[in-house]
């Protein structure tokens, strides 16, 4: 099984004042194509660094992080932003789409970034939209959408750009129980249809719809299991 994600002893140390806070002490874990994972933690765990240095949002103080075999744990800014911009789709649970842009503007961003020729971007932007079920609210406003038809604008949007890796940091929080069902279905098709996904979680139900949940305390990787009963998301069939 290939391998996207690899950690080998990565440490993170932040400077605050005159004190040394140890976000990340020795971490290493694998992640490979098409698994399904979620991270869990208390607040203070480490999980969101964890996130953003996956992400390539952060790097680690020492240790190697290989993401699709190539080291990005010495990249500088520039090249993080490539290798973001190339690999890894965002999710995020405030959606952070731009109110005065339609669907299919907010989809395409990351194209326009990436220098992608008008053509093609919305060609791209609308099988991404297509995706996600919003073909028929693809000149719709944020303010005209419901938070699950945003939601998946957002995940339309990580897509667009065909990353190796989707994260998704606490994808459902700001949803109810039955649109975060929605969107949760959707994860399973996608994950289904080829995608790596990785889910950031405080909740033990959304987390059961992984195969495999790693919990974080005080920096370490206090388990990292396989889901014995995985949740199946149900769902109208409805954008909501």
């Amino acid at each position: 099984m290939d391998t996207v994600i690899r950690l080998n002893n990565i440490t993170k140390i932040y400077h605050v004042g005159s004190e040394d806070v140890h976000a990340l002490q020795s971490v290493s874990l694998e992640i490979h194509k098409n698994e399904y994972v979620a991270i869990m933690g208390p607040s203070g765990s480490g999980k969101s660094t964890l996130m953003n240095i996956v992400g390539c949002l952060d790097t680690p103080t020492s240790g190697l992080y290989e993401l699709n075999k190539t080291n990005v744990s010495e990249m500088n800014d520039n090249q993080l932003a490539r290798i973001r911009n190339k690999e890894i789709g965002f999710v995020f649970q405030t959606f952070n789409l731009l109110a005065r842009s339609d669907v299919l503007h907010n989809v395409e961003l990351p194209l326009i970034y990436g220098g992608v020729s008008s053509s093609e971007r919305k060609k791209m932007a609308r099988e991404a939209i297509g995706r996600v079920g919003l073909t028929e609210r693809i000149h719709h406003k944020p303010n005209e959408l419901s938070g699950g038809q945003r939601q998946r604008v957002a995940i339309a949007r990580a897509l667009v750009t065909q990353p190796s890796i989707l994260l998704a940091d606490e994808p459902t929080g700001n949803l109810d129980s039955k649109t975060g069902d929605e969107i949760m279905a959707l994860f399973d098709t996608l994950q289904k249809e080829g995608n790596t996904i990785i889910l950031v979680t405080h909740e033990e139900y959304i987390a059961e719809h992984t195969d495999r949940i790693i919990r974080l305390r005080d920096g370490n990787i206090e388990s990292d299991q396989a889901v014995q009963n995985k949740r199946v998301a149900v769902t109208t069939g409805k954008i909501g």
